[in-house]
C-alpha cells in the first residue's frame, strides 16, 4: 500500500495543490531583481517585496499541508527524500525571509548584489526541493492512489 496523504479534498492532496503558489512567487522574486538590475524604474524593487511577502504566505500553507503529511505516516518519515525535501524548505523560507526583512530594513539598495544572489539561491533550492518532491511522488509513490496505480489521493 502506497503511503497516503494526511491532508486531503476528496482524495486529493492539498500540498501539491498549494505548492505552486510560493513557487511562482520566488520565481517571480528573482525575476522582478534581474528587471530591477537593469532598470531604474522604482516599481521593481516594490514588486520584488511584495513577490516575496506573498511567497512566504504561501510557503507557509504549504508548510502546514506537507507536515500534516509528513507527520501523518511513518513510511514517508522514513523516506530519505522527505527529509531532503523538508530541510531544504526549511532553509528556502529562512533565505526568503531573511531577504525580505533585510529588503524592508534597507530598502532597494539591498537587492543589489545581496538580494539577488539570494533569489538565485532560492531558486536553486526550488528545483533541488522539486526534484525530492518529484521523487516522493514518482518514486515512492506517496499520495498515489492504489486503484488506478497514478492519480493522487
Amino acid at each position: 500500500m502506497n503511503p497516503k496523504s494526511t491532508l486531503s479534498i476528496a482524495g486529493h492532496p492539498i500540498h501539491p495543490m498549494l505548492i505552486p503558489f510560493p513557487v511562482a512567487c520566488f520565481v517571480g522574486t528573482l525575476v522582478s531583481d534581474i528587471v530591477h538590475s537593469q532598470s531604474d524604474d522604482p516599481f521593481w524593487p516594490i514588486a520584488s517585496n511584495w513577490m516575496l511577502g506573498a511567497g512566504l504566505v504561501m510557503a507557509a500553507l504549504a508548510a502546514v499541508a506537507g507536515l500534516i503529511d509528513f507527520m501523518g505516516d511513518s513510511r514517508i518519515r522514513s523516506l530519505r527524500d522527505a527529509w531532503l525535501h523538508m530541510i531544504g524548505n526549511i532553509v528556502l523560507v529562512l533565505i526568503e525571509a531573511f531577504s525580505l526583512w533585510r529588503r524592508v530594513q534597507d530598502g532597494p539598495d539591498f537587492i543589489l548584489p545581496t538580494g539577488l544572489v539570494l533569489s538565485l539561491i532560492a531558486v536553486a533550492l526550488l528545483l533541488f526541493n522539486g526534484w525530492k518532491g518529484w521523487e516522493m511522488v514518482y518514486r515512492h509513490r506517496v499520495g498515489v492512489s492504489e486503484e488506478t496505480g497514478n492519480s493522487p489521493r
